[in-house]
């Protein structure tokens, strides 16, 4: 699934591992990633996590889209910093299921997210 997702790819995304309901991957914030305040856009933040949760979630093979998502950021961060995301099964039931993302930079947390997905079908071809 992470190698047709072009959106995430773009942004320098990088999955370092994925596999039984967990994922982690890396993101270097760029200049083109700040807000008006020269803090990492939140947008940003939450598209690394959201990409963590879809790997970790699409990583039992049938496809997995989310059902909804929420995010608490903790603090910012700035242009040059390197973002990972991690991502945790938390429970499956179902077609229904829920994830954790903690996102960090240099070990501290920057956000917490809650991932609620869905699966609606066989492995993707």
């Amino acid at each position: 699934m992470f190698d047709r997702d072009t959106a995430s790819k773009a942004l320098g995304i990088e999955l370092l591992d994925a596999g039984n309901g967990e994922a982690t991957l890396r993101m270097r914030v760029t200049g083109d990633m700040l807000n008006g305040h020269a803090m990492t856009h939140g947008g940003y933040v939450f598209m690394l996590a959201d990409t963590a949760f879809a790997c970790a979630c699409n990583s039992h093979g049938p496809v997995t889209v989310a059902a909804g998502a929420d995010i608490s950021f903790v603090r910012p961060t700035k242009a040059g910093d390197v973002l990972m995301a991690y991502a945790k099964e938390r429970v499956t039931r179902g077609r229904s299921g829920l994830y954790d993302v903690t996102v960090t930079c240099e070990g501290d947390v920057v956000a917490e997210f809650r991932g609620r997905s869905r699966t609606i079908g066989e492995r993707a071809s």
